[in-house]
């Protein structure tokens, strides 16, 4: 998946629980971010593999 596809995935999620997608800091090759309480890390690639893309999504659903 897209990088750009699952930010606006991300997005649509928080959209839907009426809560902002917050960028909270860079990691070495992550970038870190927070939807409500849950921070989770996206990796800073052009592609990410669509089970790792899932699992993130997931995790910033579980609140």
């Amino acid at each position: 998946m897209k990088k750009n596809k699952l930010m606006r995935e991300l997005q649509k999620l928080a959209d839907a629980r009426g809560l902002s997608l917050e960028f909270v800091r860079h990691g070495n090759r992550h970038d870190i971010y927070r939807l409500g309480n849950v921070q989770f890390p996206v990796g800073r690639h052009a592609d990410i593999p669509e089970r790792t893309a899932q699992a993130i999504i997931k995790e910033a659903g579980n609140q």
